[in-house]
């Protein structure tokens, strides 16, 4: 976490789509936990999306200032709501016509966190499933959440109090990346009030297919590593109680099985081993793709 306050806070990419109305929930009550200000932006392109590419008519584009307007309001309300009593939390909204990856790529070097919904409408339709989130989740500055379509009402409880006890999920490899997730996980659970998972998959491979494995010995190294790179953050968050599993599974296939009992998910945004290619590949793929939880790929800045 970085030691100054970006001023942007969390950034929302926000359409009105339900996906998106989900991620403004859940960013404005982790703003509230982090105590940041809250940053929502709506994207809209000045080319109607067509070969070749033609600029707007006056009343197109007057529509979609105003289409994007009520986009902008809604979100607010939302926001206001996840917040509650919560007010002291700046919002700001803010209507941008440009490209969204882009856009959100230099929002994303003086945000904390940048937050979009699993798919939706207009700029930033397909957002993750597609080629702008993917985008995305390579260029960003700063960490970026994905959140899946829900009940906003229901997505994030209402006041820190009332936060769910299912733990924090992180995913540890070893690698640098895999370790810049690893504060990102320590603080959210301790702020959430809840445990953290962390989950080593050992190797992609089953064990029937490693002849003369003595998963005993392997399991119990595997461990201590595990226990060593997470010591430092145990003793900067002493409140926060770490349960280390070491498996020899596929690591999607785990991770997936744990988010679904997590509150949240915290990942690198590639690494080593058995969590190779986390977010640019089969794991982050599928990660992504099948959980309803909210997952955070932590991004170097």
């Amino acid at each position: 976490m970085s030691a100054t306050m970006k001023r942007l806070g969390i950034v929302v990419g926000v359409d009105g789509s339900a996906a998106s109305n989900a991620a403004v929930a859940w960013a404005a009550q982790d703003a509230t936990l982090r105590h940041l200000p809250l940053t929502l932006v709506h994207m809209v392109n000045a080319a109607v999306p067509m070969w070749p590419e033609m600029p707007m008519s006056m009343s197109m584009a007057a529509w979609q200032e105003e289409d994007g307007r009520q986009v902008l309001e809604q979100a607010v309300k939302i926001a206001e709501q996840a917040m509650q009593a919560h007010r002291e939390i700046t919002i700001h909204s803010e209507l941008r016509w440009s490209p969204p990856v882009p856009t959100l790529v230099e929002l994303s070097a003086e945000a904390e966190l940048v937050v979009l919904g699993s798919y939706g409408r207009g700029a930033v339709a397909r957002a993750v499933l597609g080629s702008v989130g993917s985008a995305l989740l390579r260029r960003a500055k700063c960490p970026v959440a994905v959140v899946r379509d829900q009940d906003p009402a229901s997505a994030v409880p209402a006041h820190p109090a009332q936060l769910q006890q299912a733990p924090v999920v992180v995913g540890i490899d070893g690698s640098p990346v895999s370790e810049l997730a690893t504060p990102i996980a320590f603080d959210e659970a301790s702020r959430r009030g809840v445990e953290l998972k962390a989950v080593h998959a050992w190797s992609d491979l089953e064990v029937v297919d490693l002849p003369g494995l003595d998963w005993s010995t392997v399991k119990a190294e595997a461990e201590q590593t595990v226990a060593e790179r997470l010591a430092g953050w145990q003793e900067r968050y002493p409140d926060v109680t770490v349960h280390r599993l070491v498996v020899c599974d596929r690591p999607a296939r785990e991770l997936i099985g744990q988010a679904q009992t997590a509150q949240l998910v915290v990942l690198g945004s590639h690494g080593r081993g058995g969590f190779t290619g986390m977010l640019l590949g089969s794991v982050s793929n599928a990660v992504v793709h099948s959980v309803r939880t909210p997952v955070i790929v932590a991004r170097p800045s």
